[in-house]
């Protein structure tokens, strides 16, 4: 005699779990990449100006970069059209490098500077550019949620202005810049 659930046969428990289970799963993972309600990213995103490296002048503060100083974070393009990610910080703490290797693709598009980023497959985070200088010299980045949030030069100091408007753009969107972490670069 078959049983039946929600009018589909009933699998063996461990079968019946994943296959109840894989839809919501995915449905999880995917918020982890959406964009905050109400941010735009860039339209018209060049994606091979956007390579190369970058420091991290501030940050709100999360598990996978406490502590860090001297972050910097290099894109290199691959050959299936995403992105390779090199996320590098120095830990004062234990005197060492430390280096997280990931991939990033987009979402809508390399037009537009919404990606998705992976260090450990299959979980995905949200990487959104919200704000771009025209010459891609800083850039202002979300996460998928508002409590992750990046600003990012060419070089390792912004002029004080420049770093005052992003917080600013920062602030504006909603995001508690009261609590950036400006990132020691030396």
């Amino acid at each position: 005699m078959k049983r039946y659930l929600f009018n589909m046969p009933c699998l063996p428990l461990p079968l019946n779990l994943i296959y109840y289970l894989l839809p919501l799963l995915a449905l999880l993972m995917a918020g982890c990449t959406s964009i905050p309600d109400g941010l735009q990213p860039v339209k018209h995103f060049d994606a091979a100006r956007y390579l190369g490296t970058w420091y991290e002048i501030a940050r709100l503060d999360h598990s996978f970069e406490r502590g860090l100083t001297q972050v910097s974070a290099t894109y290199t393009q691959r050959t299936d059209g995403g992105i390779d990610v090199l996320n590098r910080g120095f830990d004062p703490a234990k005197n060492t490098w430390r280096d997280a290797q990931g991939r990033a693709y987009f979402l809508q598009g390399p037009h537009i500077a919404s990606l998705k980023v992976t260090f450990f497959w299959p979980f995905y985070g949200g990487y959104h550019v919200i704000a771009l200088d025209p010459d891609y010299r800083y850039a202002l980045i979300a996460g998928p949620s508002r409590e992750y949030l990046w600003i990012l030069a060419r070089d390792k100091r912004l002029p004080p202005a420049v770093q005052a408007e992003l917080i600013h753009t920062a602030r504006q969107a909603g995001f508690n810049v009261d609590a950036l972490i400006l990132v020691k670069q030396d």
